[in-house]
């Protein structure tokens, strides 16, 4: 399925065009527009079962392929003149008839399973394939470079001492699982890892936490060492403010410019209600830390 506004009102102002592979949420929806913002063609991919058809609003061109229609997906994007592709929203894994690689894909998802790589490898094999034909993966927050979570302590509340010492080890212990392409996040209580996330995803593993430990525990999230930053940023938003509050959290600490911050503002000011320190991690966590400690 494909649609295509007119020039007139796309208003193409002959900058060359950005391809968008969307996923789900708000974020292709972001990137999109602070693409048309900056004149240029906006060409989206979306996948069924994923992606929101209301996206194509905001596209010059919009199709929906099943996931794994790799071909197509590359054709569709060559035939609109794509030099640039960005990849913007969470992708569920696979569970059903949803699921429909061709050839392509089934020889790429071959070659990984032989050397039995994760979800990152899964990723960055895509990217290869699509520089391959010539489409050069941009970070889509270059795009939108606003919703990268600023450092510091950005609420009202300040992390006790206890709280530092839990983000401190929070961020090391995030670190090394990270660099095993296992997850994420991790969640701390007293010097104790109460949950890691993997494949169930950073909300389940809030949710799990805060059932085993009950109140003050401190949610800790970075990017994985060595991570491909154009592929699998880390992400926060209301949504997830909202879960630690649910579950009496204490504190939340993110890697600074290396994480998403959907909504950043009213983020805030929910934490502050619930009394959830927020802090960004600057690089140079170690000096942060010392200063902060």
């Amino acid at each position: 399925m494909a649609t295509k506004r007119t020039e007139a009102a796309a208003g193409f102002s002959g900058k060359a065009a950005i391809g968008i592979l969307a996923g789900s949420g708000q974020f292709p929806f972001l990137v999109a527009r602070a693409a048309r913002e900056r004149g240029c063609p906006v060409i989206v991919c979306g996948f069924t079962g994923n992606t929101d058809p209301a996206l194509a609003r905001e596209a010059d061109a919009f199709t929906l392929l099943p996931l794994g229609q790799l071909d197509r997906l590359i054709a569709f994007l060559k035939s609109h003149q794509v030099s640039r592709v960005c990849m913007a929203g969470a992708i569920l894994k696979p569970r059903d008839f949803s699921f429909r690689p061709d050839f392509r894909a089934l020889r790429l998802l071959f070659r990984l399973a032989l050397k039995g790589r994760g979800d990152d490898a899964v990723l960055g094999a895509l990217a290869a394939e699509l520089e391959g034909e010539g489409l050069a993966v941009i970070r889509p927050d270059d795009l939108a470079p606003a919703l990268r979570g600023p450092a510091g302590i950005l609420g009202q509340r300040r992390p006790d001492p206890d709280q530092w010492r839990d983000i401190r080890f929070g961020w090391a212990t995030a670190k090394a699982l990270g660099a095993l392409d296992i997850g994420q996040c991790v969640v701390i209580k007293n010097g104790v890892v109460i949950a890691v996330e993997a494949i169930e995803g950073t909300d389940a593993a809030l949710a799990r936490a805060g059932e085993l430990a009950g109140a003050g525990c401190t949610l800790v999230k970075t990017a994985k060492p060595g991570q491909d930053e154009r592929l699998d940023l880390p992400s926060l938003g209301a949504g997830t403010v909202s879960l630690l509050a649910r579950h009496s959290f204490a504190c939340l600490a993110f890697e600074a410019e290396k994480t998403l911050f959907f909504d950043l503002g009213s983020s805030l000011a929910a934490a502050d209600a619930a009394a959830i320190a927020v802090v960004g991690v600057p690089t140079g966590a170690e000096d942060f830390f010392a200063a902060h400690s």
